[in-house]
């Protein structure tokens, strides 16, 4: 049975023969020679990225773009046009960002250099195309998850609450401004815990593990900032919360938390200088 390959995603497909040229794959993508992963044999499965190139052929590379169809990506622009803007996402041909997928009053905002926020779809006539209308693609209720559950958040906009976030590129969220222990900034991508889900199925997110969980995150993270400190720092349970922060991006109660856990595990040792690590 053939396989079905999907434009604008991660595609594996089975190398029908190897040719000068490069790798011939099922569906008759040439996946040219340098980019065949030494040791490829016909018979062997590659996963390929499936994209029109500059003269609007499906070509296969392995190559991964920043984003992909039904993902959100902080895109570069690098040209403009009368079709719209073409942004940088790691690939030969820049991706188009029509006019139309654009709110007349962000027009502005889309000049050469700036970096955006876009999902990346599918348009009608089969191309790959990004849009900078993501409320059309992201919905506020969100359905399938728990207090506690591991989700990737790409920081979007400031709130008078704290920061929007987009969720696993599917769902809008919220991470209050109490739950901001570090500096973020828009397109920022990294991880998040659901911290609730709220009767009407709106998100709120925590940046760090819940429970214990985050007390462990947090105390490696100190033990890296002393390996990289040379093994001590002048710092305790009395150090301002605003030195803590900065050091560690952490809040001075996590600190404390992870303080403890660290002693009582052996991994530190503390006195009057401060924290250090035991060798």
């Amino acid at each position: 049975m053939a396989t079905t390959v999907r434009t604008g995603r991660l595609n594996d497909l089975v190398i029908r023969e190897l040719t000068p040229k490069g790798a011939l794959l099922e569906g008759g993508f040439l996946l040219p020679a340098a980019e065949v992963p030494a040791g490829s044999q016909a018979g062997g499965v590659l996963r390929v990225f499936l994209y029109h190139d500059s003269t609007d052929t499906l070509v296969a590379t392995t190559a991964s773009p920043a984003a992909k169809v039904g993902e959100v990506g902080w895109l570069k622009i690098v040209s403009t046009g009368d079709a719209g803007a073409f942004l940088h996402w790691g690939l030969p041909k820049d991706l188009l960002l029509p006019w139309s997928e654009v709110k007349p009053q962000h027009k502005r905002l889309v000049a050469v250099g700036r970096k955006l926020l876009v999902y990346v779809f599918l348009a009608e006539d089969g191309r790959i195309a990004a849009s900078a209308k993501l409320d059309e693609f992201l919905s506020d209720d969100a359905e399938g998850y728990k207090e506690g559950d591991k989700v990737t958040v790409i920081v979007a906009d400031p709130t008078d609450l704290g920061v929007r976030v987009v969720v696993d590129h599917k769902f809008w969220g919220l991470v209050h401004a109490s739950d901001l222990f570090r500096q973020v900034s828009r397109g920022h991508r990294m991880d998040g815990y659901v911290k609730a889900l709220r009767p009407d199925r709106k998100l709120n997110l925590a940046l760090s593990p819940p429970g214990y969980a985050k007390v462990g995150a947090a105390a490696e993270g100190i033990l890296k900032v002393l390996g990289q400190r040379g093994g001590s720092l002048a710092v305790s349970d009395r150090t301002a919360p605003e030195e803590i922060y900065t050091l560690f991006g952490i809040s001075k109660k996590v600190f404390k938390q992870s303080l403890g856990a660290l002693y009582r595990a052996r991994r530190i040792t503390l006195d009057d200088a401060g924290i250090h690590l035991v060798k």
